[in-house]
């Protein structure tokens, strides 16, 4: 675990750039790229989604700047549509198993119709997380050095099913463990060259969280709503760390709950009063609000990232296994 090194300093002799995340994305280039965008979606039945999307998080990616140089996303929307058709696919065949059962007329087979269709969506979002998580990381590179992900799908579906397991029979409490240790998984199989990440949150701080954020949030009749946010975003960010040659980083959430209040308040007015034609500026309003007020404490050695080799031939390997692929969540 990355959390038994001990964070050493920095040599004297090594001097940093400054490092630090911002984002440079404007509303209005946003909305540019946004409206052909939508309007190809439209005429195209939906078909063309995949190209947009890889259009945006091209140009999201772009105009993310960490230590003065900004990131790059690989993926094409061709990759996209191969796991887009998978997905449809997937959905329509238990969608059109719900409905055969459903018109059946029979509450025995409504009932298996229900099972089956919660079912399939259980066992495939193991594989719709652990796939996207290769597929989006292995197209992501700063500097030419590419993320990558060294998760197991077998690992993954055993935290889930014990995960989903655990939060039925207590109904629902220990879902925070549950969300906790995916979290320390998923994270803790990212790679950056030589750096390492890890998630060191427990179930019980993101429990007590949810507990007073629910009942403050009541009992303020939603004001401390903000705030619980907050908190929600001070614990998923402050626990993430990177680890590199034993020099621990932390990154660090510098939010309020009265910015969240502003950035919320804001957005819903933008989407009021231009009909949903806003969202680009909505996006860009959000991923400044976040990537801006995150920082990091500690330094990394920036220029001695090593590049593994299982990180090159994950990026420029096209060959993922097609369930793999798949972009749902």
């Amino acid at each position: 675990m990355v959390n038994n090194y001990s964070e050493t300093s920095v040599s004297e002799n090594y001097s940093a750039p400054e490092q630090t995340l911002e984002f440079k994305g404007k509303g209005t280039e946003l909305f540019g790229i946004q409206l052909p965008n939508w309007v190809l979606t439209l005429v195209t039945c939906g078909l063309y989604y995949p190209w947009a999307k890889v259009e945006i998080l091209k140009y999201v990616y772009s105009k993310t700047e960490f230590a003065g140089s900004r990131f790059k996303f690989h993926g094409t929307g061709k990759e996209m549509f191969k796991g887009f058709i998978k997905a449809i696919g997937i959905f329509a065949v238990l969608i059109g198993f719900f409905l055969f059962c459903s018109l059946s007329g029979k509450p025995e087979l409504i009932l298996v119709g229900m099972l089956g269709f919660y079912a399939g969506l259980g066992l495939i979002i193991p594989v719709a997380i652990h796939g996207r998580m290769r597929y989006r990381l292995s197209r992501t590179s700063w500097r030419g050095i590419h993320f990558g992900y060294t998760g197991s799908l077998k690992q993954l579906y055993i935290e889930c099913i014990k995960g989903a397991f655990l939060t039925a029979i207590t109904f629902g409490i220990y879902g925070s463990w549950f969300v906790v240790n995916l979290r320390k998984y998923i994270i803790g199989n990212i790679r950056f060259g030589n750096i390492r990440f890890s998630f060191d949150g427990e179930g019980g701080e993101l429990f007590i969280t949810h507990l007073k954020g629910y009942f403050l949030s009541v009992f303020t009749l939603g004001i401390y709503l903000f705030w619980y946010m907050r908190d929600l975003h001070f614990f998923y960010v402050n626990n993430i760390l990177a680890e590199q040659n034993g020099r621990l980083v932390r990154l660090d959430a510098n939010v309020t709950g009265t910015g969240y209040l502003k950035l919320i308040v804001g957005n819903v007015l933008i989407m009021v009063f231009t009909l949903g034609l806003g969202i680009p500026f909505v996006t860009v309003r959000t991923l400044n609000f976040v990537i801006s007020n995150t920082q990091l404490i500690g330094t990394l050695d920036l220029e001695n990232i090593e590049q593994a080799e299982a990180d090159r031939i994950g990026a420029t390997f096209e060959d993922v296994s097609d369930l793999l692929n798949l972009d749902l969540v």
